[in-house]
């Protein structure tokens, strides 16, 4: 099943409005890395070249510059809100930049380079980020454009919540019609979860296993390395997977 373009664009707009509305709050339960990421990142050379999609407030930026990170680092993200809280840690500009670009528009790599060239990342990070895209499409066409933006033996490295794996988080779901849409128009792994802290909000979430995660690799031209669960109080909120671009792509 496709989803229609109306209902990409329903989804894409609930969670815009969430950043858009409560961004700070939002931002004020992020000031700390998972345990997953800060496994993955304590893999990575202090002199590669990452970018890193949906940075946020900028926490993993301010991580990598506490252990004198001194490669090249580009923080991506679509809300102007989250970006001006991760411009305020005033990191050195000749290592760190950050740039608008919103996943759910065709183009959004462009902005990440000064030229008509697209830079080339020895690491694309994605945490907590592919599980607000709606539809296969829409996530397939983001892959498609990740993997041109990796060097030769780069790494794609992301994570998705596995709130599924939380009896506290079940309580968090909430009915389609909260937001104008029934489970007919949606697909399979698609919830809508809500967000209780300075206000009450909705958010579009896709729960993925990882059968959908390995089809996901094959029609965009990665193979995937590693896999493993973290975070939480039972270390299964997170799953996290390493991609490479698979032979012959």
């Amino acid at each position: 099943m496709s989803l229609k373009p109306e209902t990409v664009a329903a989804l894409v707009t609930i969670n815009r409005q969430f950043y858009q509305r409560l961004a700070k709050d939002f931002s004020a339960t992020r000031l700390r890395l998972q345990p997953g990421v800060q496994r993955v990142l304590a893999s990575i050379p202090n002199q590669a070249r990452i970018l890193d999609i949906g940075c946020g407030n900028g926490t993993l930026a301010l991580s990598l510059a506490a252990r004198s990170f001194n490669g090249s680092y580009v923080g991506l993200d679509f809300s102007p809100e989250l970006l001006e809280e991760a411009r305020r840690h005033a990191l050195p500009e000749s290592v760190f930049a950050f740039r608008t670009g919103d996943l759910s528009q065709i183009g959004w790599e462009n902005g990440l380079g000064q030229s008509k060239r697209l830079p080339s990342f020895d690491y694309v990070l994605a945490f907590a980020v592919l599980h607000h895209l709606p539809g296969g499409d829409l996530r397939r066409q983001v892959m498609s454009a990740v993997r041109n933006l990796l060097a030769p033996s780069a790494q794609f490295i992301h994570s998705e919540w596995q709130f599924l794996n939380s009896p506290r988080l079940h309580l968090r779901i909430q009915p389609w019609d909260r937001a104008e849409l029934s489970a007919n128009e949606v697909e399979a792994g698609d919830y809508l979860l809500d967000w209780r802290r300075g206000g009450f909000s909705l958010r579009y979430v896709h729960h993925f296993d990882t059968a959908e995660l390995v089809s996901l690799a094959a029609q965009t031209g990665f193979s995937i390395r590693q896999t493993f669960l973290a975070d939480g109080e039972n270390h299964k909120l997170g799953l996290y997977q390493v991609w490479a671009v698979a032979d012959g792509n």
